[in-house]
């Protein structure tokens, strides 16, 4: 069974009475446990706003028909009210996001530690969490320092150890390598190729980089709100079997292109 099941999975966005913007057009995903995924497309393909509605911080329109479904372990997740999905997201769920967001006021342990302790983590059993997970990712020995003492890499590092250390199923991130450069990019990403071949931690990826996409097991393609190439990656070269006639990839192998929605949505 699958870790992540989601079944037309649709989201439009009302900007007014009369303007819309459909983000998603009926999405059916399936992510394994211990899988590492990468979700790609152009601004506007649709997959921030999935990746939203997997981590469970919105919720697929109610008014599609047949009614969206997501499952995480066999759950439906589409019928939990806002308290539990939101208890579903602290402990399950850890989150890796292209801008830092960290307490500008806390200590990096401090700041780690704060998510055991909105987890229901007692303070200090979330301070021993917090250390554990600073090391992890070689910042033991910067844990007293605030995020304006922190590289823009370290300061990455410390959102991972904080995504970490409730010790979730599921790992989300949004751009992760975004605002580093190439080599602070490099060792994000060494990381979370390690737990995943270490941990067996599902990871799930919005990414506009290749790099990052050709370290993935998997290469989900979006656009105009729908998927439309699923690609398995092997040795960092993104290749699908599904019949279509073949095109020329990034990665400059031949693929197969997924069937394509005979019209774009409204």
């Amino acid at each position: 069974m699958a870790l992540l099941e989601g079944r037309n999975l649709q989201k439009t966005y009302r900007l007014s009475r009369t303007n819309r913007v459909e983000a998603l057009a009926g999405v059916d995903i399936d992510i394994e446990a211990g899988e590492m995924v990468a979700i790609m497309g152009p601004s506007g393909s649709g997959k921030s706003t999935l990746m939203h509605i997997l981590a469970l911080l919105h919720a697929p329109d109610r008014e599609a028909r047949p009614a969206g479904e997501l499952r995480i372990d066999g759950r439906d997740m589409t019928r939990l009210y806002d308290r539990e999905r939101t208890k579903m997201r602290a402990s399950q769920m850890g989150f890796v996001f292209q801008s830092f967001n960290l307490v500008p006021t806390l200590t990096a342990l401090e700041n780690v530690a704060l998510a055991a302790e909105y987890a229901g983590v007692a303070a200090r059993r979330a301070r021993e969490g917090a250390r554990d997970a600073l090391s992890v990712v070689g910042l033991a020995e910067r844990a007293g320092h605030r995020p304006m003492e922190l590289s823009g890499g370290e300061q990455q590092r410390v959102a991972l150890a904080r995504s970490l250390v409730n010790q979730p199923k599921l790992l989300m991130g949004d751009e992760p390598t975004g605002n580093l450069d190439s080599k602070r990019s490099a060792d994000v990403l060494a990381m979370l190729r390690r737990f995943n071949a270490e941990r067996g931690q599902t990871i799930v990826l919005v990414t506009h980089d290749p790099e990052v996409g050709a370290s993935c097991d998997r290469i989900v393609r979006m656009r105009d709100g729908r998927i439309v190439a699923d690609e398995r990656v092997v040795r960092g070269v993104a290749a699908r079997a599904d019949a279509a006639e073949p095109t020329e990839s990034g990665f400059g192998v031949p693929e197969r292109r997924l069937a394509q929605p005979t019209a774009a949505p409204s």
